[in-house]
C-alpha cells in the first residue's frame, strides 16, 4: 500500500475505529448477561471504599493493561472513591504492604494469565481483600480467583498484526469508566465534592464555591449606616478595597458603598466636605447585590459581568456578611469576567 495514499489512510482509520466501536457495542450488549457481576462489583466498591469507609480501590495491571489501571484509579479517585495504583511487579517486592483487608483490588488483564498478576493472587488471598477482575476470559487464572469477574469477551485487536493491545484496552477502559461513574452516581456525588478534588485548572475554577475564593476578615471593611463617608474611605484604604459593606448590629448585610458611589456623591454636591462628614447611608446602594457562600464562583462572576461591578458581598443563608468577591483577585488566578 502506498503510504501517501490519502484514501487508504482514511480507510485504515475508519476500519480501526469501527473495530473498536463494534467491540464496545458487543460489550454493551453483554451487560445484561453480566448483570449480577456488575451489580456486585459496584456494590462492593461503594460499600467498602469512600468517605467514612475503611477501604480503597487498588487498581493493578501490567503493560498496556497497567496503563488502563492507572487511568481507572485516577477516575475513581476524582469521583469519590479513594484509589491508588499498584504495579504487580513492585507488589512482589514490598508494595503489597499498601493493600489492606478492607480494600478492593481491581485487576486488569485481557488474557487473565499475566505472570505478574497471577503471582500476587495468593498474597491477596492471605491479606483477605476483595478482588474484582476485568478480563477477556472469565475462566482464566485471574477470572477463577476473582469474585466478581467482569469479561470484555473475545475481541479482535485493531492492530494490523493483531498483536498490540488496542481494542482490548479500549473495552477495559470503557468498562472501568462505567464502574467508576455508576458508583459516583450511586453516591449522589455533588459538584461541590467534585470541586474538592479538582482545586486547580479549569475544572477547579468551574466548580469552586464563593467561600473558597472570597476575601475575609480585615480585608472586608464593614461599617454601620451612620458611619461617616470619611471614615468609610479610611476603612477602604486600610483593606485595599474599592467598597465598604453596610451592616446592622447582627452583621446582616444592608448595603454597599463603593468608589463609584463616592464619585457620584462628590459630583452632585457643591460641598465635598459636607459629603465626607455625612453618614454613608445617604450615598450607599441599599439594598445591594450579594451572593451566598455556597454558590458557585461562576455565578458571582456572571453577576459582576451583568451589573458591571468589580466587587460583591458574600453572605450566609441568613444574610450575615462573611466575605467579599473581588474580580481583580480572581483575574490574577485565571478567572475571566465580562466586567
Amino acid at each position: 500500500m502506498n503510504a501517501d495514499d490519502d484514501d487508504a489512510t482514511l480507510a485504515s482509520v475508519e476500519s480501526i475505529l469501527r473495530t473498536e466501536a463494534d467491540a464496545l457495542a458487543r460489550l454493551t450488549a453483554s451487560a445484561s448477561i453480566q448483570r449480577a457481576a456488575l451489580v456486585a462489583a459496584c456494590r462492593l466498591i461503594r460499600t467498602r471504599c469512600g468517605e467514612g469507609r475503611p477501604g480503597r480501590l487498588v487498581a493493578t495491571g501490567v503493560g498496556k493493561a497497567g496503563l488502563i489501571a492507572r487511568k481507572a484509579s485516577a477516575t475513581f479517585a476524582s469521583t469519590g472513591t479513594p484509589s491508588l495504583f499498584l504495579h504487580p511487579a513492585e507488589a512482589r517486592h514490598g508494595d503489597l504492604g499498601m493493600v489492606q483487608r478492607d480494600d478492593v483490588v481491581l485487576a486488569f488483564s485481557n488474557s487473565g494469565s499475566s505472570e505478574e498478576i497471577v503471582a500476587i493472587l495468593p498474597s491477596l488471598s492471605l491479606i483477605g481483600c476483595a478482588v474484582v477482575a476485568i478480563v477477556g476470559r472469565a475462566d482464566s487464572p485471574l477470572g477463577r480467583h476473582a469474585d466478581p469477574v467482569l469479561s470484555i469477551g473475545t475481541v479482535v485487536e485493531a492492530c494490523p498484526l493483531g498483536l498490540a493491545p488496542s481494542t482490548s484496552t479500549t473495552a477495559m477502559l470503557a468498562l472501568a469508566d462505567a464502574l467508576a461513574l455508576t458508583v459516583q452516581r450511586q453516591r449522589a456525588f455533588t459538584p461541590e465534592q467534585y470541586a474538592r478534588y479538582h482545586p486547580g485548572g479549569a475544572l477547579g475554577r468551574q466548580l469552586m464555591t464563593c467561600r473558597k475564593a472570597m476575601r475575609t476578615g480585615e480585608r472586608v471593611p464593614a461599617v454601620s449606616p451612620q458611619t461617616t463617608v470619611n471614615a468609610c474611605l479610611q476603612a477602604m484604604t486600610r483593606a485595599r478595597s474599592g467598597s465598604v459593606a453596610l451592616i446592622d448590629a447582627d452583621r446582616k448585610l444592608l448595603g454597599i458603598f463603593t468608589d463609584g458611589d463616592l464619585h457620584r456623591a462628590l459630583a452632585s454636591n457643591p460641598d465635598p466636605s459636607a459629603v465626607l462628614a455625612a453618614p454613608v447611608a445617604g450615598f450607599a446602594t441599599v439594598p445591594c447585590r450579594s451572593v451566598r457562600h455556597d454558590e458557585l464562583l461562576q455565578a458571582a462572576l456572571r453577576l459582576c459581568g451583568e451589573k458591571k461591578i468589580n466587587e460583591v458581598p458574600v453572605i450566609e443563608a441568613d444574610g450575615t456578611l462573611i466575605g467579599s468577591i473581588h474580580v481583580q483577585d480572581l483575574s490574577e488566578r485565571g478567572f475571566q469576567s465580562a466586567v
